[in-house]
């Protein structure tokens, strides 16, 4: 399967809440390299942000621009993160349910057809000036 392919199945899962579907497309040691913070290893740990995530926030992306380069081995996707603010994070304000919008972008690479990197881009003064 085409990288482009899994990658756009991967952001479709996303956005249906489908987080099995998601996990099925990561590589076992699949290298998650947030905005900030530490680099998780394995999809245990991953898994481990998904759950996280989905407590705090409820989010669709919208706007997807996928770009693709010649080898197939990876994948780039800026788009636009509409969410909601439902659960506080340490050192972030306080949530209450707070809406944004927020233009981000995703650099993903594969291998053996699976997920193997997700690094991930936004401004994130610009998303604490959102929900303050």
């Amino acid at each position: 399967m085409a990288a482009l392919d899994i990658v756009k199945q991967y952001y479709n899962a996303f956005n249906e809440k489908n987080f099995e579907g998601m996990l099925a497309l990561l590589h076992p040691e699949v290298r998650h390299e947030p905005n900030q913070g530490e680099v998780r290893v394995g999809i245990e740990k991953f898994t481990e942000f998904m759950k996280m995530m989905d407590d705090s926030y409820e989010e669709t992306l919208t706007d997807m621009v996928f770009f693709t380069e010649p080898t197939d081995k990876r994948v780039s996707v800026e788009f636009v993160v509409n969410g909601i603010y439902k659960k506080g994070d340490e050192g972030f304000p306080e949530a209450h349910g707070q809406k944004y919008v927020l233009p981000a972008a995703a650099f993903l690479e594969i291998t053996d057809e699976k997920i193997s990197r997700v690094t991930t881009y936004y401004n994130l003064e610009l998303w604490i000036k959102l929900v303050s």
